[in-house]
């Protein structure tokens, strides 16, 4: 993913690991407050998670989390999320504050 978006990144620089209060975002754009969560099985259903995703709306980030299986299968288009919410998030100035899903049928409900 990271080689992905240094190569798509939409006009955008991310940075990997970077942190932000007590969390870090595996791939975070600060121009327009947006994190990218690369997630595996283990991260089906964790309380932890959505407690970590409500502070960082609180914060004004978007969080939009993928699947490994997405980012492995489906590269194209996870790079097609991204930059539509590149072009929503710098259109309505850089606010974030939504969390997303994964946006494919592969990914089973949060």
């Amino acid at each position: 993913m990271w080689w992905a978006l240094r190569r798509h990144g939409h006009g955008s620089r991310f940075r990997r690991q970077h942190p932000i209060g007590p969390y870090f975002g595996d791939f975070v754009c600060l121009e327009t407050k947006l994190i990218i969560e690369v997630d595996g099985f283990q991260h089906g259903s964790l309380a932890s998670d959505r407690v970590r995703d409500d502070w960082l709306r609180r914060q004004g980030f978007r969080v939009l989390r993928f699947w490994n299986s997405d980012v492995f299968y489906h590269l194209e288009e996870v790079l097609d999320v991204i930059g539509d919410v590149q072009a929503e998030l710098r259109q309505a100035g850089g606010v974030g504050g939504w969390a997303g899903n994964p946006p494919t049928s592969s990914a089973p409900p949060r």
